[in-house]
């Protein structure tokens, strides 16, 4: 891996340290604020839209621009975001702290494509790798995530988290700073006729990354969502959550260190099939066991993992579904299709836990876990049998 493959792992890790805060921080205050179980997912909610959305700004700067003015304008945009949490907790505004996760999630889109600028700058056979490690930059994020929201959470007297959100913009700047000295691709090359979307998702590896990853993270937000007020429900208070929550992100992100690794070696659909039953051992586990404080950390465990398979399949997969002409394109797509289920699911499992409980919540993950196997195995077999994913 060179050197700049290091700095978007630190860019990732930053960017990630935002959003793994966010992650302990939006379902408390969201109770805090309207004072029922049924709105408290709704700021991930819009967060998860914004996401989606950013892939429409994203694309057009990238593509015109390059990598870096894209990933400096998601960094700007996420310190709006930010402060605008901030001000919504300090007039108790819930409207104004919802309106904030849009620009926080626009952030967070931009620099879900660090993955692919890592893929553009690796040699061919080390892309695997390149998105792998990029995503490992999550592990610093779930120590320094969590850790910012366990110091600084109750640091102003009568608004819990004020601190953390006006601490939070630290993050993107420092961002900001280490994209100045990495060498990224420049806007690729127009196409005299961009592809159409229709024929984009007509491609069956396509097709068949967009489910691996819409169905990893999807089903991984479903629960990690409502687990933080499931907790509180429980009797457990918000460092215990921080705690649960920084081994689900390390979970999520230090297999990254080896997936690239594993996937040239076992192949990506195999890889994408073993974090599909991971997810539903989460599902067996939260279940099977009383609600301790180990449930949740094992549960949680499990699904991290499960989607750092799936996920990092999925996009090692899209690598293969498009050449240079049409990346940007493709990209963008692949992650509005999957931060758009993403959205679903997060303003879904605040609806679901109140209307159905914790147990119909887990049970969700199960059919669409089931319909991405299926899927992959369709693939798989098609392919015939690949052992390695092609450059």
């Amino acid at each position: 891996m060179n050197k700049n493959v290091w700095l978007l792992f630190a860019c990732q890790a930053l960017m990630n340290a935002v959003m793994s805060g966010q992650t302990i921080m939006a379902s408390l205050v969201g109770y805090k604020l309207v004072g029922t179980t049924g709105l408290n997912t709704l700021p991930m909610a819009i967060q998860q839209i914004g996401v989606m959305c950013a892939s429409i700004p994203a694309g057009i700067v990238f593509a015109r621009w390059g990598r870096k003015a894209g990933f400096w304008m998601g960094g700007a945009i996420a310190i709006c975001g930010s402060m605008t949490f901030a001000l919504g907790i300090y007039t108790d505004n819930f409207p104004l702290y919802v309106f904030g996760a849009f620009p926080a999630g626009i952030g967070h889109g931009i620099s879900q494509h660090l993955r692919f600028a890592a893929a553009e700058v690796a040699a061919p056979e080390a892309r695997p790798r390149a998105i792998s490690l990029v995503l490992a930059g999550g592990v610093l994020a779930a120590i320094v995530g969590p850790e910012m929201v366990k110091r600084t959470y109750d640091y102003i007297p009568g608004h819990p988290f004020l601190a953390t959100y006006l601490y939070l913009p630290l993050l993107p700047i420092l961002t900001v700073v280490l994209l100045s000295f990495a060498a990224l691709p420049p806007a690729p090359p127009r196409a005299s006729v961009p592809i159409a979307f229709r024929t984009i998702i007509a491609r069956p590896t396509f097709l068949t990354a967009v489910i691996a990853s819409l169905v990893g993270y999807g089903t991984m937000n479903l629960v990690m969502a409502s687990t933080p007020l499931q907790m509180l429900l429980c009797g457990f208070g918000v460092p215990a959550s921080a705690d649960v929550i920084r081994a689900h992100s390390l979970a999520m992100f230090l297999p990254g260190f080896i997936t690239g690794r594993l996937i040239q070696k076992f192949g990506v659909h195999r890889i994408i099939a073993v974090g599909g039953v991971l997810t539903l051992s989460c599902v067996a586990v939260n279940l099977e066991f009383a609600p301790y404080f180990a449930t949740f950390m094992v549960a949680l465990a499990l699904l991290g993992v499960g989607w750092n398979f799936m996920f990092v399949g999925g996009s090692t997969m899209l690598t293969t579904a498009y050449d240079a002409t049409e990346r940007v394109r493709v990209q963008g797509l692949h992650d509005f299709i999957v931060f758009a289920s993403v959205a679903c699911t997060a303003v879904s499992s605040g609806a679901i836990h109140m209307k159905a409980g914790w147990e119909v919540l887990n049970l969700t993950l199960v059919p669409p876990v089931v319909i991405a196997l299926t899927v992959v195995g369709w693939h798989f077999v098609a392919k015939g049998r690949p052992r390695t994913v092609a450059a």
